[in-house]
């Protein structure tokens, strides 16, 4: 509900991502941000496309976002494909929009038009470097220009008609701009540092910055949560919203998140160099953590954790983390990244699942298992469940059930190579043979006893027959699994190469 086209007790955010390629860690965390902040206030979220830079959209870019969100379950209330009361929800269809309000602030004397072109722009900058100052398009050298505050009305309207110009924001002279940030505080700026932005390109295509402001006023949009990288545009943005004579909205600046080395902004050249993804799912040769077997939940759980201090409880569903998120927990410095932190979050996710519902959540990691195993597929998952990182674990944990081992670890047979194999093997198929695979164990004890034999030499060389190593699941639950026939075999294998 509003109040007097003021924002009245519901909370709206929106997450506005580019489709100038696929969504990056970054860019899926905002998107989190936003989607927690909503849903922890009974508020609204709202996915809009922002392509009015047409130049560089990609294609299929845009259908990986909404892809991408909805692998993590991240759904918005409105968006371009379910619409909503505020749409459109895509930029690029709401261009007459844009050109009703950029005509409101040209009427107001708040933007006005310029026709220089792309050369004499370059030769300002060019100058303005040879005498090692900082170029600014502003009220302190815009008179020196090609634009309508100096043109006449005439002259104006000529290169108007012509249709070669962008209109530029009216910025005054020497004021203070303050805007508030609910991470950073206050944040103080002078006009005479800010440039006369382009609001609208000669295509007739708003700029971010303008489009922007539009559409979170039009959209009700109470809270923006946008990376700090944004955060230099926010006093062009509160001059717009001015400009105006708009409330703006609160500000939320979320910290970068850094590489490992903490030396700079995470980008997919480090995820190509040192062997992790920056993408939730795959774009073109690129894998994503879906493909690399992260679960959805745990991706978005350790993502959270980059700026966001969850305190003593780092393991926490999407509901739990509605429920917690909390502004004052954002950090202001950099986060970085760490893969090897997002693989153990990963484990501790699905050592939490119980092995029916992981089957039947992700089905087609288990089919192979299940053809060996049959209706002990629980009990086998089981025992692979606890050494799993990825789900794209399953295969290489399963592959003790499905295949006797190709070869033996070196390591493994090193530390047998002291062990009578052939007397203990020959002990063990008595064992085997005589006794439920169950109750081996206790044969082994009695055995050894007898016999002046470690137990720990009887379950090395089971271990090392059964599964090719010294690691593994717990032994006695996967022989029963298993089998005498299969354990057997195993066993005689071991013994004819070690003898």
């Amino acid at each position: 509900m509003y109040l007097c086209g003021k924002y009245f007790l519901m909370e709206r955010v929106r997450f506005a991502p580019s489709p100038t390629g696929p969504l990056h860690i970054g860019g899926l965390r905002t998107a989190l941000f936003n989607y927690l902040y909503a849903r922890k206030h009974n508020g609204v979220f709202i996915l809009r496309v922002e392509d009015t830079d047409q130049n560089r959209k990609v294609e299929g870019s845009e259908e990986y976002i909404h892809q991408s969100l909805a692998w993590c379950n991240i759904t918005p209330d409105e968006d371009p494909t379910k619409g909503g009361e505020f749409g459109p929800y895509r930029q690029s269809e709401r261009k007459e929009i844009y050109a009703d309000y950029i005509q409101k602030l040209i009427d107001n004397d708040k933007a006005y038009y310029a026709f220089d072109s792309s050369e004499e722009l370059a030769t300002a900058r060019d100058i303005a470097e040879k005498q090692k100052g900082g170029f600014k398009y502003n009220a302190e050298n815009r008179n020196a220009f090609k634009n309508s505050l100096g043109l006449t009305q005439q002259e104006t309207a000529q290169l108007i008609e012509e249709g070669s110009y962008v209109i530029r924001l009216k910025t005054e002279s020497d004021i203070d701009v303050l805007t508030s940030d609910l991470v950073r505080g206050t944040v103080r700026v002078n006009s005479n540092e800010l440039e006369d932005k382009i609001l609208m390109k000669k295509d007739g295509m708003p700029t971010y910055h303008f489009a922007n402001v539009v559409d979170d006023h039009l959209m009700k949009i109470t809270t923006v949560i946008r990376g700090e990288e944004w955060l230099p545009s926010l006093p062009i943005h509160q001059l717009l919203y001015d400009a105006f004579g708009w409330d703006a909205p609160k500000f939320m600046h979320l910290p970068l998140i850094l590489n490992p080395s903490g030396k700079g902004k995470l980008s997919k050249r480090d995820g190509d160099k040192n062997g992790y993804p920056v993408f939730p799912m795959a774009w073109n040769e690129s894998t994503g953590y879906k493909e690399n077997g992260f679960l959805p939940q745990a991706h978005l759980n350790y993502i959270a954790q980059l700026g966001w201090s969850l305190g003593e409880k780092e393991i926490m569903s999407l509901e739990e983390m509605e429920k917690t998120f909390d502004v004052k927990a954002i950090q202001k410095g950099g986060a970085r990244f760490d893969y090897e932190k997002a693989k153990w979050v990963n484990q501790q996710h699905l050592a939490a699942f119980g092995e029916s519902i992981l089957i039947e959540t992700y089905p087609n990691y288990f089919d192979k298992l299940k053809e060996v195993v049959g209706d002990k597929l629980i009990d086998a998952v089981g025992l692979i469940k606890e050494r799993l990182v990825l789900l794209n674990d399953v295969e290489a944990e399963s592959d003790c059930f499905i295949n006797d081992p190709k070869e033996y670890d070196a390591k493994s047979i090193k530390r047998i190579a002291k062990i009578d194999v052939a007397n203990v093997g020959a002990l063990l198929k008595k064992g085997i043979l005589k006794n439920e695979l169950s109750e081996l164990k206790d044969f082994m004890q009695q055995c050894g006893e007898e016999n002046e034999i470690g137990m720990g030499a009887f379950m090395q060389v089971l271990r090392v027959a059964v599964v090719g190593s010294l690691s593994g699941p717990n032994l006695i639950p996967l022989l029963t699994i298993l089998g005498k026939d299969v354990t057997l075999r195993r066993l005689e294998r071991l013994i004819s190469e070690q003898s």
